[in-house]
Protein backbone atom coordinates (compact mmCIF):
# COMPACT_ATOMS: atom_id res chain seq x y z
CA UNK A 1 0.00 0.00 0.00
CA UNK A 2 1.62 3.12 -1.37
CA UNK A 3 0.68 6.73 0.47
CA UNK A 4 -1.35 7.11 -2.69
CA UNK A 5 -3.59 4.58 -2.51
CA UNK A 6 -4.72 4.78 0.93
CA UNK A 7 -7.83 6.46 1.40
CA UNK A 8 -8.78 9.61 3.35
CA UNK A 9 -9.56 8.97 6.97
CA UNK A 10 -11.62 10.73 9.47
CA UNK A 11 -11.08 10.43 13.00
CA UNK A 12 -13.66 10.91 15.57
CA UNK A 13 -12.78 11.68 18.82
CA UNK A 14 -16.08 12.05 21.71
CA UNK A 15 -15.08 13.74 24.76
CA UNK A 16 -16.50 14.24 27.98
CA UNK A 17 -14.48 15.72 30.65
CA UNK A 18 -11.60 14.18 29.55
CA UNK A 19 -8.88 15.94 31.25
CA UNK A 20 -5.31 16.14 29.98
CA UNK A 21 -5.29 12.78 27.83
CA UNK A 22 -7.82 14.60 25.58
CA UNK A 23 -4.12 16.57 24.50
CA UNK A 24 -2.51 13.31 24.15
CA UNK A 25 -4.65 11.81 22.10
CA UNK A 26 -4.74 14.62 19.33
CA UNK A 27 -1.22 14.86 19.29
CA UNK A 28 -0.69 11.70 18.19
CA UNK A 29 -3.60 11.65 15.49
CA UNK A 30 -1.49 14.38 14.38
CA UNK A 31 1.64 12.10 14.33
CA UNK A 32 0.27 9.74 12.50
CA UNK A 33 0.24 11.45 8.78
CA UNK A 34 -2.38 8.78 7.25
CA UNK A 35 -4.99 10.98 9.35
CA UNK A 36 -6.56 13.27 7.10
CA UNK A 37 -9.18 15.06 9.31
CA UNK A 38 -10.20 14.88 12.85
CA UNK A 39 -13.74 15.66 14.61
CA UNK A 40 -13.85 16.49 18.00
CA UNK A 41 -17.32 16.31 18.89
CA UNK A 42 -17.62 17.82 22.37
CA UNK A 43 -20.37 16.22 25.01
CA UNK A 44 -18.87 18.28 27.84
CA UNK A 45 -15.51 19.82 29.03
CA UNK A 46 -14.49 22.95 31.31
CA UNK A 47 -14.36 26.35 30.11
CA UNK A 48 -10.37 25.92 29.70
CA UNK A 49 -10.37 22.82 28.09
CA UNK A 50 -13.39 24.37 25.36
CA UNK A 51 -10.85 27.33 25.49
CA UNK A 52 -8.26 24.91 23.98
CA UNK A 53 -9.99 22.94 21.68
CA UNK A 54 -11.29 26.07 20.07
CA UNK A 55 -7.80 27.18 19.67
CA UNK A 56 -6.35 23.98 18.46
CA UNK A 57 -4.43 23.72 15.11
CA UNK A 58 -3.65 21.60 12.49
CA UNK A 59 -1.42 21.01 9.45
CA UNK A 60 -3.25 22.05 6.24
CA UNK A 61 -3.23 18.34 5.50
CA UNK A 62 -5.36 17.73 8.20
CA UNK A 63 -8.76 19.01 8.65
CA UNK A 64 -10.26 20.08 11.86
CA UNK A 65 -13.80 20.47 13.13
CA UNK A 66 -15.08 21.13 16.87
CA UNK A 67 -18.67 19.92 17.67
CA UNK A 68 -20.20 21.43 20.05
CA UNK A 69 -22.86 23.13 21.78
CA UNK A 70 -25.56 19.80 21.64
CA UNK A 71 -24.40 18.55 25.63
CA UNK A 72 -23.92 15.32 26.62
CA UNK A 73 -25.72 13.05 23.98
CA UNK A 74 -23.63 9.76 25.15
CA UNK A 75 -21.24 7.90 23.31
CA UNK A 76 -22.91 6.38 20.52
CA UNK A 77 -25.20 9.40 19.49
CA UNK A 78 -22.00 11.45 19.67
CA UNK A 79 -19.73 9.46 17.21
CA UNK A 80 -22.69 9.42 14.72
CA UNK A 81 -22.61 12.74 15.03
CA UNK A 82 -19.09 13.15 14.33
CA UNK A 83 -19.38 10.68 11.27
CA UNK A 84 -22.53 12.99 9.80
CA UNK A 85 -19.73 15.87 10.06
CA UNK A 86 -16.63 13.60 8.96
CA UNK A 87 -15.39 13.83 5.17
CA UNK A 88 -12.94 10.89 4.93
CA UNK A 89 -13.53 7.78 2.99
CA UNK A 90 -12.63 5.85 6.67
CA UNK A 91 -14.10 6.48 10.16
CA UNK A 92 -11.09 5.97 12.58
CA UNK A 93 -13.08 5.55 16.00
CA UNK A 94 -10.75 6.23 19.03
CA UNK A 95 -11.29 7.04 22.84
CA UNK A 96 -10.28 10.63 24.12
CA UNK A 97 -7.57 8.96 26.63
CA UNK A 98 -6.23 7.00 24.12
CA UNK A 99 -2.99 7.47 22.57
CA UNK A 100 -2.45 6.02 18.70
CA UNK A 101 0.75 3.95 17.72
CA UNK A 102 2.26 5.66 14.66
CA UNK A 103 1.96 3.51 11.54
CA UNK A 104 -1.42 1.85 13.04
CA UNK A 105 -4.00 3.63 10.83
CA UNK A 106 -1.81 1.96 7.78
CA UNK A 107 -2.28 -1.40 9.36
CA UNK A 108 -5.95 -0.86 10.10
CA UNK A 109 -6.49 -0.21 6.44
CA UNK A 110 -4.54 -3.25 5.49
CA UNK A 111 -7.01 -5.45 7.76
CA UNK A 112 -10.00 -3.71 6.18
CA UNK A 113 -9.10 -4.17 2.50
CA UNK A 114 -7.72 -7.62 2.44
CA UNK A 115 -11.52 -8.74 3.79
CA UNK A 116 -14.20 -10.05 1.37
CA UNK A 117 -16.61 -9.06 3.39
CA UNK A 118 -18.94 -6.47 3.91
CA UNK A 119 -19.57 -4.77 6.31
CA UNK A 120 -16.18 -5.08 7.86
CA UNK A 121 -14.75 -3.24 10.77
CA UNK A 122 -11.67 -3.76 12.28
CA UNK A 123 -10.31 -3.02 16.16
CA UNK A 124 -7.15 -2.41 17.28
CA UNK A 125 -5.17 -3.39 20.09
CA UNK A 126 -5.16 -1.66 23.46
CA UNK A 127 -2.37 -1.21 26.00
CA UNK A 128 -2.25 -0.22 29.43
CA UNK A 129 0.41 2.27 30.89
CA UNK A 130 2.17 -0.24 32.25
CA UNK A 131 2.60 -2.30 28.94
CA UNK A 132 0.27 -4.90 29.56
CA UNK A 133 -2.71 -5.49 26.77
CA UNK A 134 -5.92 -4.29 28.22
CA UNK A 135 -8.90 -6.25 28.30
CA UNK A 136 -11.97 -5.38 25.63
CA UNK A 137 -10.12 -5.76 22.50
CA UNK A 138 -10.67 -9.50 21.92
CA UNK A 139 -14.18 -10.26 23.45
CA UNK A 140 -16.31 -13.76 23.10
CA UNK A 141 -19.44 -12.27 21.91
CA UNK A 142 -22.27 -11.22 24.55
CA UNK A 143 -24.55 -14.16 25.93
CA UNK A 144 -26.49 -13.74 29.60
CA UNK A 145 -24.43 -17.00 30.52
CA UNK A 146 -21.12 -15.66 29.78
CA UNK A 147 -21.98 -12.35 31.07
CA UNK A 148 -22.65 -13.79 34.23
CA UNK A 149 -19.92 -16.01 34.70
CA UNK A 150 -17.48 -13.10 33.74
CA UNK A 151 -19.22 -10.49 35.69
CA UNK A 152 -19.12 -12.43 38.42
CA UNK A 153 -15.76 -14.30 38.59
CA UNK A 154 -16.96 -17.71 37.68
CA UNK A 155 -14.57 -17.38 34.90
CA UNK A 156 -11.72 -18.96 37.00
CA UNK A 157 -12.98 -21.90 36.17
CA UNK A 158 -12.88 -22.25 32.84
CA UNK A 159 -9.74 -24.44 32.63
CA UNK A 160 -11.74 -27.20 34.39
CA UNK A 161 -14.67 -26.06 32.79
CA UNK A 162 -15.21 -25.06 29.31
CA UNK A 163 -18.52 -23.61 29.39
CA UNK A 164 -17.24 -21.28 32.24
CA UNK A 165 -15.65 -19.06 29.37
CA UNK A 166 -14.66 -15.71 30.33
CA UNK A 167 -15.80 -12.92 28.25
CA UNK A 168 -12.71 -11.34 27.87
CA UNK A 169 -9.90 -12.58 25.72
CA UNK A 170 -6.64 -10.65 26.43
CA UNK A 171 -4.90 -13.79 28.05
CA UNK A 172 -5.28 -15.75 25.25
CA UNK A 173 -2.21 -16.48 22.90
CA UNK A 174 -2.12 -13.27 20.53
CA UNK A 175 -1.86 -13.77 16.75
CA UNK A 176 0.45 -12.68 14.92
CA UNK A 177 -1.37 -11.24 11.88
CA UNK A 178 -5.16 -9.77 11.39
CA UNK A 179 -7.69 -12.40 12.60
CA UNK A 180 -11.53 -12.62 12.82
CA UNK A 181 -12.81 -11.89 16.31
CA UNK A 182 -16.34 -12.01 17.49
CA UNK A 183 -15.90 -8.80 19.68
CA UNK A 184 -13.45 -5.51 19.30
CA UNK A 185 -13.47 -2.33 21.43
CA UNK A 186 -15.14 0.97 20.40
CA UNK A 187 -12.10 2.58 22.11
CA UNK A 188 -10.06 1.95 18.81
CA UNK A 189 -11.84 1.06 15.80
CA UNK A 190 -12.15 1.17 11.78
CA UNK A 191 -14.77 1.20 8.99
CA UNK A 192 -15.52 2.44 6.10
CA UNK A 193 -17.83 5.62 5.68
CA UNK A 194 -19.96 3.19 3.39
CA UNK A 195 -20.08 0.09 5.92
CA UNK A 196 -21.08 2.52 8.85
CA UNK A 197 -23.82 4.22 6.91
CA UNK A 198 -25.27 0.71 5.73
CA UNK A 199 -25.58 -0.77 9.03
CA UNK A 200 -26.36 2.96 10.54
CA UNK A 201 -23.84 3.41 12.42
CA UNK A 202 -23.88 2.95 16.57
CA UNK A 203 -27.02 2.51 17.80
CA UNK A 204 -28.02 5.43 20.04
CA UNK A 205 -30.06 3.82 22.71
CA UNK A 206 -26.88 2.71 24.34
CA UNK A 207 -25.83 5.45 26.26
CA UNK A 208 -22.16 4.31 27.21
CA UNK A 209 -20.65 0.95 27.37
CA UNK A 210 -22.26 -2.32 25.22
CA UNK A 211 -22.95 -0.37 22.17
CA UNK A 212 -19.18 -1.49 20.53
CA UNK A 213 -20.61 -5.39 21.38
CA UNK A 214 -24.05 -4.65 19.69
CA UNK A 215 -22.14 -3.34 16.53
CA UNK A 216 -20.20 -6.34 15.79
CA UNK A 217 -22.96 -8.40 16.52
CA UNK A 218 -24.92 -6.12 13.53
CA UNK A 219 -21.51 -6.61 11.80
CA UNK A 220 -22.03 -10.09 11.46
CA UNK A 221 -25.61 -10.25 11.25
CA UNK A 222 -25.67 -8.85 7.96
CA UNK A 223 -23.03 -10.85 6.82
CA UNK A 224 -19.81 -9.22 6.84
CA UNK A 225 -16.64 -9.43 9.43
CA UNK A 226 -15.00 -8.43 12.37
CA UNK A 227 -11.19 -8.34 12.34
CA UNK A 228 -8.53 -8.07 14.99
CA UNK A 229 -5.55 -7.07 14.35
CA UNK A 230 -2.37 -6.71 16.85
CA UNK A 231 -0.40 -4.68 14.36
CA UNK A 232 -2.67 -1.51 15.28
CA UNK A 233 -2.45 -0.05 18.33
CA UNK A 234 -3.14 2.56 21.51
CA UNK A 235 -1.89 3.67 24.90
CA UNK A 236 -5.14 3.56 26.74
CA UNK A 237 -5.44 5.28 30.15
CA UNK A 238 -9.40 4.32 30.82
CA UNK A 239 -11.23 6.22 33.30
CA UNK A 240 -10.18 9.93 32.88
CA UNK A 241 -13.73 11.35 32.57
CA UNK A 242 -14.32 13.22 35.65
CA UNK A 243 -17.74 11.28 36.12
CA UNK A 244 -18.27 8.92 39.11
CA UNK A 245 -17.88 4.77 38.75
CA UNK A 246 -21.53 4.38 39.66
CA UNK A 247 -22.65 6.55 36.87
CA UNK A 248 -20.39 4.64 34.64
CA UNK A 249 -21.45 1.01 35.53
CA UNK A 250 -25.16 2.34 35.81
CA UNK A 251 -24.69 3.27 31.98
CA UNK A 252 -22.78 0.28 31.59
CA UNK A 253 -25.53 -2.55 33.22
CA UNK A 254 -28.20 -0.05 31.67
CA UNK A 255 -26.68 -1.21 28.24
CA UNK A 256 -26.24 -4.65 29.38
CA UNK A 257 -29.95 -5.08 29.53
CA UNK A 258 -31.08 -3.40 26.76
CA UNK A 259 -28.87 -5.57 24.77
CA UNK A 260 -30.08 -8.70 25.96
CA UNK A 261 -33.72 -7.63 25.82
CA UNK A 262 -33.16 -7.00 22.11
CA UNK A 263 -31.64 -10.07 21.82
CA UNK A 264 -32.74 -12.57 23.70
CA UNK A 265 -34.82 -15.65 22.42
CA UNK A 266 -37.41 -18.07 24.37
CA UNK A 267 -38.57 -17.53 28.20
CA UNK A 268 -34.84 -17.86 29.94
CA UNK A 269 -33.77 -15.50 27.91
CA UNK A 270 -36.63 -13.17 28.12
CA UNK A 271 -36.44 -13.76 32.15
CA UNK A 272 -32.91 -12.68 32.65
CA UNK A 273 -32.80 -9.73 30.16
CA UNK A 274 -35.93 -8.35 32.32
CA UNK A 275 -33.93 -8.97 35.84
CA UNK A 276 -30.30 -8.40 34.40
CA UNK A 277 -30.62 -4.54 34.90
CA UNK A 278 -31.20 -5.22 38.63
CA UNK A 279 -28.91 -7.38 39.13
CA UNK A 280 -25.85 -6.39 37.06
CA UNK A 281 -26.27 -2.70 38.38
CA UNK A 282 -24.77 -3.51 41.84
CA UNK A 283 -22.17 -6.30 40.86
CA UNK A 284 -20.72 -3.94 38.26
CA UNK A 285 -20.59 -1.14 40.72
CA UNK A 286 -19.06 -3.07 43.35
CA UNK A 287 -16.37 -5.01 40.58
CA UNK A 288 -15.52 -1.30 39.59
CA UNK A 289 -14.92 -0.06 43.41
CA UNK A 290 -13.20 -3.04 44.55
CA UNK A 291 -10.69 -2.78 41.37
CA UNK A 292 -9.84 0.63 41.59
CA UNK A 293 -9.32 0.19 45.11
CA UNK A 294 -6.54 -2.39 44.21
CA UNK A 295 -4.99 -0.25 41.81
CA UNK A 296 -4.84 2.82 44.69
CA UNK A 297 -3.14 0.18 46.95
CA UNK A 298 -0.16 -0.88 44.44
CA UNK A 299 0.37 3.00 43.36
CA UNK A 300 0.20 3.79 47.29
CA UNK A 301 2.82 0.58 47.70
CA UNK A 302 5.17 1.67 44.63
CA UNK A 303 4.80 5.16 45.64
CA UNK A 304 6.10 4.38 49.08
CA UNK A 305 8.83 1.79 47.43
CA UNK A 306 10.13 4.86 45.27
Amino acid sequence: MTETTLPTVSAIVVTFRSGPALKECLYALLADGDVSEIIVVNNGTTDADLDWLRNFKTPDRCRYELVSGHGNIGFAAGVNLGARHAMGERLLIINPDAVLRIGSVRKLEEALSASTSHPCLVGGKLIYPSGDEQRGARRELLTPWRAFVTFTGLYTLESMYPNFRNLHREHDEEPESPVPMPVISGALCYISTTDYTAISGFDEGYFLHVEDIDICRRVAEAGGKVIYTPLASAMHYGSTSKVSVSFVEWNKAKGLARYFRINSKGLIGRTFARASLLFFAPLLIGRSLAIRGVQHTRQAIRELGD
